[in-house]
């Protein structure tokens, strides 16, 4: 016998401009707080117009966070302050741990379209001056799988059944699956209680619960409570594809501003009082 978790807020990823004139389409982000904890921002960046995405995001800082790029067509070129540099493509995922502080960019290429996603992860107290690391992982190393004949799964992190995803040691335990069910089919999948629990609409038509009718369409966020233990769903009259995510709360107080997100308003100021006097990269030594 299982409990689902409730849908207890549904959201429209709405048009925002970032970076150097980027246009997207943000999910959540500071309004929205603390209801996405340890989740502090989602966006899709997905265009079919060059013109919305190659101005990029050129050289920018971030510490305190866990930036995650899923790129399922085009092509990202990456380069940072400590010498790494490369390129997500479509399949691709990377998830960057910003941690003491980076500076870097990202810059989409290509004239033929762009299909991608960012998810910003607060990393708590004790590992917000962690050393900055990547995990690169792609497209061919990310394990498909399904839960019946019904739904395709890519695992990215976490479990689904006896497969793992291949980005680990993360500290929010996180969940991030991109999932596709079939039309009029039920997906249930287990997510600890307690956690934080969303749904990004990709495209086709899904229905919290088993019985009501497919309403959520492309763009959609689906947030759920955190008591249950799973997540039930179902595709509408065309298949479904939706990302999954999950993770557990810090439960931690928040201080914000642009690229850096720490616990205190006076370590916020010390973040940008590094940055403007050159100590925010901090020696790894």
């Amino acid at each position: 016998m299982y409990h689902p978790k409730q849908l207890i807020e549904t959201l429209i990823a709405h048009p925002v401009l970032e970076g150097a004139g980027v246009r997207l389409h943000r999910g959540f982000a500071t309004p929205q707080l603390p209801r996405f904890d340890p989740f502090l921002l989602f966006d899709d960046f997905s265009s079919s117009s060059p013109e919305d995405y190659l101005g990029g995001f050129p050289m920018h800082p971030h510490r305190g966070i866990e930036t995650v790029t899923y790129v399922l067509d085009g092509e990202v070129r990456h380069r940072d302050s400590l010498g790494n540099s490369g390129s997500i493509r479509g399949g691709d995922i990377q998830w960057m741990s910003a941690g003491s502080g980076i500076i870097h960019e990202e810059m989409p290429e290509g004239m033929g379209g762009l299909l991608g996603f960012q998810l910003w992860v607060n990393l708590p107290k004790k590992n917000k001056m962690m050393q900055p690391r990547y995990q690169d992982v792609r497209k061919n190393i990310i394990p498909v799988t399904s839960t019946s004949a019904h739904a395709e799964i890519r695992v990215i992190a976490g479990r689904v059944g006896e497969v793992s995803g291949p980005v680990a040691d993360i500290v929010a335990d996180p969940i991030y699956l991109d999932v596709t069910v079939s039309r009029e089919r039920e997906f249930i999948f287990p997510v600890p209680e307690g956690y934080t629990t969303f749904i990004y609409m990709m495209s086709g038509t899904l229905a919290h619960g088993l019985q009501e009718p497919a309403v959520h369409k492309k763009g959609a966020i689906l947030l759920f409570s955190h008591k249950g233990d799973h997540v039930a769903v179902r595709a509408g009259s065309s298949s479904a594809r939706f990302l999954l995510i999950a993770g557990k709360p810090l439960h931690e107080p928040i201080a914000w501003h642009g690229p850096i997100v720490m616990n205190t308003k006076e370590e916020l100021h010390q973040a940008f009082n590094e940055l403007e006097s050159g100590a925010f990269i901090k020696d790894e030594n």
